[in-house]
């Protein structure tokens, strides 16, 4: 049966209408996953040594303090990036296939995962020092093996904190606050959670004890999705009991604000554009890596313009990148209908237009680090609504990637991003702005480089309707692409 469930997984990779776009992006994934297994072999073998040698301590009562961090740094990586058992299963019900076999198999291939198995490349070769430099071979054994089963409950875990948005902010939340109280020394976790540790170390017969956890999380599980697995309920989408809000203030735009209501009510409503406005937040406190001279080699100064693009456009980004992919599941629907395309692109323009001049007005505490700093975000927010708005719009385009509202699956991105148009895109979002500052940094001074990227900006707002006017050409050129492209459930 394991045979069978493979043979039609590999079919669908290889029948996929976007086969060559699924090739690309595990070449890619590849190339990533290779460059984290040979960091972590590296500092797997490296720690010991540098925590020996430069902090004169313990290495294993050194990793065993930091440890819970890691574990639940673990934990919310792969909230936003680890997908779910990743069976289709609605097809498999009408067959004669015991439902048990479907989720075992569900169940066991996110226990192969790659979030998984790359945590053996550090941990690994730092206990094969820790067995070369002397220490006892059990205690060594029963610490990796629990530290693995720790890292084995955390994939399940996640099964669990996935659909349940509450219980993991919270949790991470209270994580941030503990870590902050350990950066000010106003109180330490790590006197509670590393003798936990430890323990398995002193006393490897309680390495155990995660073991017996982690069978459990398996049971629960199993029991988890054996309850839901049935159409009509477990496998159907919650339909609940919404308020409904007029937004008469957003009238005044004509025709646009029809679209504007349906925007908002979606961020307001939704799982997916939830995150998307909390990865927006945190990108106002991106520019700190630049600003604050922290890191070497972002003290160059058309950085500054870098950060600032981002500071401003969190939210441009995040959010613009994916039109009209937002509008997915009715797309065929809006397109069936006497719509004008400008209008509705139109609509998100103003959207993003309207969340830049919030993260710019937002951002006004980084003068703190200096009037250049806020310049920056100002310039860039200039540019970003300029420009960036318009080319993002315009490489949404080509993204026919269909949102599952109801879900943080890919809230970092798809596969489908990745494509040549898309990519030659990113050059002036990113790259001209840099280019323009640099240019008039080391010729007339800073203030010069700012006014460039500015004006590069009042520029393209001015001609902003014959920049639509392409634009709109771009999506009924790519309109039934698109629509072929959301019907597609793989």
């Amino acid at each position: 049966m394991i045979k069978h469930f493979i043979s039609l997984e590999w079919k669908a990779f290889f029948r996929s209408p976007s086969l060559k776009t699924n090739l690309f992006f595990k070449i890619l994934l590849g190339f990533g996953a290779l460059w984290m297994i040979v960091t972590f072999l590296l500092l797997g073998f490296g720690v010991f040594f540098i925590i020996r040698d430069k902090f004169h301590k313990d290495p294993i009562v050194v990793f065993n303090d930091f440890l819970v961090f890691y574990v639940v740094f673990d934990l919310v990586f792969r909230y936003f990036l680890q997908k779910m058992p990743i069976v289709n299963i609605r097809p498999l019900l009408y067959l004669p296939i015991k439902k048990a076999k479907v989720i075992h198999f569900a169940l066991n291939k996110t226990m192969l995962s790659f979030f998984n198995i790359v945590h053996a490349f550090l941990f690994i070769p730092f206990s094969v020092v820790l067995l070369i430099e002397g220490y006892p071979i059990f205690s060594v054994l029963g610490w990796f093996m629990a530290i693995m089963a720790l890292v084995f409950c955390n994939n399940f875990i996640n099964v669990f904190v996935n659909s349940k948005d509450v219980v993991f902010y919270a949790v991470l939340g209270v994580i941030i606050v503990f870590g902050l109280l350990l950066y000010y020394e106003l109180f330490d976790v790590t006197l509670f959670t590393a003798p936990v540790f430890q323990s398995f170390y002193d006393v490897p017969y309680l390495a155990l004890t995660p073991f017996i956890v982690l069978v459990l999380l398996y049971k629960i599980a199993f029991k988890y999705f054996r309850n839901h697995f049935y159409l009509d309920g477990g496998l159907s989408k919650k339909i609940e009991v919404v308020k409904s809000e007029d937004f008469a203030w957003l009238n005044r735009f004509g025709s646009v604000s029809t679209f504007l209501k349906n925007d908002i009510r979606l961020l307001k409503r939704n799982k997916r554009s939830k995150t998307t406005l909390l990865m927006s937040a945190l990108f106002l406190f991106y520019g700190l890596m630049f600003f604050t001279n922290s890191i070497e080699a972002y003290k160059g100064p058309f950085w500054r313009i870098f950060a600032g693009i981002f500071v401003s456009g969190g939210f441009l980004f995040s959010f613009g990148q994916f039109v009209p992919s937002w509008d997915s599941a009715y797309y065929p629907l809006m397109m069936s209908q006497n719509i004008r395309y400008k209008a509705y692109i139109s609509s998100k323009w103003y959207l993003m237009v309207i969340a830049t001049i919030i993260s710019t007005i937002l951002s006004v505490f980084y003068l703190y680090f200096g009037w250049q700093a806020y310049a920056a975000i100002l310039v860039g927010a200039i540019y970003n609504i300029g420009v960036n708005s318009h080319i993002v719009l315009w490489g949404g385009a080509y993204i026919k990637t269909p949102i599952d509202l109801t879900s943080n699956r890919k809230a970092f991105g798809d596969k489908k991003a990745f494509n040549a148009k898309t990519l030659l895109l990113t050059l002036p979002k990113l790259v001209l702005p840099m280019v323009l500052y640099a240019i008039g940094h080391f010729t007339l001074g800073e203030t010069f480089g700012f006014a460039l990227v500015a004006i590069c900006g009042v520029a393209g707002f001015l001609f902003k309707n014959k920049v639509f006017n392409v634009i709109e050409k771009v999506y009924k050129s790519e309109k039934y692409k698109t629509l072929a492209a959301y019907k597609q459930n793989n």
